[in-house]
């Protein structure tokens, strides 16, 4: 186990933190053979929850080593995995991160398009606001997009449809942990899902918006200062099919699919079947990578086979076999022509190839929903889910994990480690992975990098690229463990 352990990487060292209540972490050889093929229980009432359907965001709050859950305004602490008890209420929808790199995680409440101060895990207290444009907005995610080492908010807009009216999508400006300004506004499309990832590894964090209404999903390219250029046209990522401009899209998710290195996109889209034909489905785009200037090759649906209302996806590797699995929201009950309509676990088989396992992981017939999220809760070493107003406990697998939290130094690099990314190298197949806040329609998975490692038992070397662009190598990494990572440019 490596313990205050030092690297030194290019010049600079690193830290490897003991792990937060390290028993509770590891997992013993000797402990006992968990079910060979995950399935999930419900247990919501049990761990004392009461969810709404409200899309949810994981983060641990108070930095005690478990994640707490914020649902429909209402913030959850997680007591040890054994419990969780009500922190907080009437703070919105949020997505989470540590806006003053103070050390605690904040909040940002893309429903109400308010702001909370973390108190030092105790309570949250609203911050002052700029002037906004008048605006609904259905998700909204952070990154420092000026490179300033604050997180930045990219707020999506979207309508009213009785009156004829598109929000504005706003860009939100850190004044460096103090207040936030209103940087940009446009009002284009309606925005549904918006999430960010530095597809083409270049050290600044990119921004994909899911729009609804037919229309083009949108792909900002950052030119490192903050200011964007919608290059999904150009990238083929517009995640359309002829005879239509775009989707209905409710919301995407980035993750390396084929563990190339490269990190792919899902763009997820609700598709009528009208007069007009099939309406755009849900499809996968694969990153070509460097030599292809990252452009994506439209995969199409690779066995997502077709439901109308199709709405938030959520990538995580459920079963630990190195593969990102799909789970897929719907949110009709009922579709059209009486057709029956149902959240879906997707198992990717490799080789962009997906086969239906809701019924094998037990979750089948699941209410309609936007509510998406992945986080080891209970910090046994498998991805829990919240959905359909219900916390889905992994029952476990026989393969190995590793679990990892960035810290930035609240200079160069924001404390969350917002669009940091991390890959392992294996003998056929590199794992890659990215902390982000914000993904699907509304929704935030854990900030904690989570890897399934099938039945590779042998220590393994992390090389992170930080949001700053700067890169670093840790070596000899023992497995089925948590071990945290903090960046120190200084040294």
């Amino acid at each position: 186990m490596l313990r205050n352990s030092k690297c030194s990487v290019r010049g600079q060292t690193i830290r490897l933190l003991p792990p937060w209540c390290a028993l509770a972490f590891m997992l013993s050889t000797s402990a006992s053979t968990p079910e060979p093929a995950p399935v999930f229980r419900d247990k919501t009432a049990e761990l004392g929850l009461q969810l709404s359907n409200a899309a949810a965001c994981w983060a641990d709050l108070n930095n005690d080593g478990w994640t707490d859950l914020c649902v429909g305004g209402v913030v959850w602490r997680n007591d040890a995995g054994k419990r969780f008890t009500r922190m907080a209420e009437n703070t919105g929808s949020v997505v989470a991160a540590d806006f003053d790199n103070d050390g605690f995680v904040d909040l940002f409440s893309w429903s109400s398009l308010r702001a909370y101060h973390n108190e030092s895990g105790k309570a949250f207290t609203q911050v002052a606001m700029p002037e906004l444009p008048n605006c609904v907005s259905r998700g909204a995610c952070w990154g420092d997009f000026n490179g300033d080492g604050f997180v930045d908010l990219y707020v999506g807009g979207y309508e009213n449809w009785e009156a004829g009216i598109t929000y504005p999508d706003m860009v939100l400006a850190n004044d460096r942990g103090g207040s936030f300004k209103l940087a940009w506004s446009e009002t284009r499309y309606r925005a549904r899902g918006v999430t960010a990832c530095d597809f083409d590894q270049d050290g600044d964090l990119d921004v994909y918006v899911s729009n609804y209404r037919l229309q083009p999903n949108v792909l900002w390219l950052n030119d490192g200062s903050g200011k964007f250029g919608d290059f999904a046209a150009d990238h083929n990522a517009v995640a359309t099919s002829p005879g239509f401009n775009g989707g209905h899209s409710i919301g995407a998710a980035w993750g390396d699919l084929d563990n190339d290195g490269n990190i792919d996109l899902f763009a997820g889209n609700f598709a009528h079947r009208d007069n007009r034909g099939d309406q755009p489905q849900s499809r996968f785009l694969r990153n070509l990578g460097s030599q292809k200037d990252h452009t994506f090759e439209d995969l199409g649906t690779c066995g997502v086979y077709y439901q109308e209302s199709y709405a938030s996806p959520a990538l995580g590797d459920y079963d630990n076999d190195g593969d990102l699995d799909l789970f897929f929201t719907t949110v009709y009950g009922t579709a059209s022509f009486g057709k029956k309509n149902y959240p879906v676990l997707f198992s990717n088989d490799g080789g962009f190839v997906f086969a239906d396992a809701t019924a094998a992981a037990q979750v089948a017939s699941l209410a309609p929903t936007y509510q998406a999220a992945w986080a080891d809760f209970d910090n046994d070493g498998d991805l829990d889910l919240v959905t359909a107003g219900k916390l889905l406990v992994n029952q476990g697998s026989e393969n190995r994990w590793l679990k990892l939290r960035l810290y930035g130094d609240g200079s160069a690099v924001n404390w969350s480690a917002i669009g940091a990314q991390v890959r392992i190298k294996l003998e056929s197949r590199t794992l890659s992975r990215q902390v982000e806040a914000g993904t699907g329609e509304g929704n935030q998975n854990d900030l904690v990098l989570h890897f399934g490692l099938g039945n590779h038992a042998t220590p393994v070397n992390l090389e992170i690229l930080w949001p700053d662009g700067t890169t670093q190598t840790v070596t000899n990494v023992a497995v089925d463990r948590f071990v945290a990572v903090r960046f120190d440019k200084s040294r």
